[in-house]
């Protein structure tokens, strides 16, 4: 691998536009997403279906032009539309970790281009320990669930331990506490 290769940075392309995804996000983000992976990946075994951490370009509109997003964790049911470190299908979950860099692309425009994708579960997680979940209906997303940690057994609002499940993959659960073990 050359020098030129090893630096390379992540970035995304919306409407023409590069975004430059650096610097990089922090130490939750990256504890966040594995510990969101991880639980999906044990849901998944024995599955069509396959779950990618911010390694799969997203090409919402192949037939259009050549726009990508590079989210956090994808899962992809139809391996017809993979091609290299590319998907071309709808994806049927996706979560984006806020980091300073994207938080509002995130929540805004990239919300957005997932709504209009067609994607069914949409998680924007922050490392303050905030989940929000939108499902997809009627072509428009819905805040089904919102959630922020509370960790403290002794405070009345404790929810560490209540269980989060996709809606399309109900075998796959995850409780607060596990998505932000680690996270300091």
């Amino acid at each position: 691998m050359g020098l030129a290769e090893f630096e390379r940075k992540k970035n995304e392309k919306i409407d023409g536009v590069i975004y430059h995804m650096s610097p990089s996000p922090g130490y939750a983000h990256f504890i966040i997403n594995g510990n969101i992976y991880m639980a999906i990946k044990q849901g998944l075994k024995g599955s069509v279906c396959t779950v990618s951490m911010e390694n799969m370009d997203f090409k919402y509109h192949p037939e259009e032009n050549d726009d990508y997003l590079c989210p956090d964790i994808m899962i992809i049911c139809d391996r017809k539309r993979l091609k290299g470190g590319a998907y071309s299908g709808v994806p049927k979950f996706i979560a984006e970790t806020l980091s300073h860099s994207t938080t509002k692309r995130d929540k805004t425009i990239k919300k957005d281009i997932y709504e209009k994708a067609g994607v069914e579960e949409y998680w924007i997680v922050s490392p303050q320990g905030s989940v929000e979940i939108y499902y997809l209906e009627e072509g428009k997303y819905i805040l089904e669930q919102n959630y922020m940690l509370q960790d403290d057994k002794e405070d009345d609002d404790y929810n560490a331990e209540t269980e989060i499940c996709l809606k399309a993959f109900p075998q796959i659960r995850m409780s607060l506490g596990e998505i932000f073990e680690g996270v300091e």
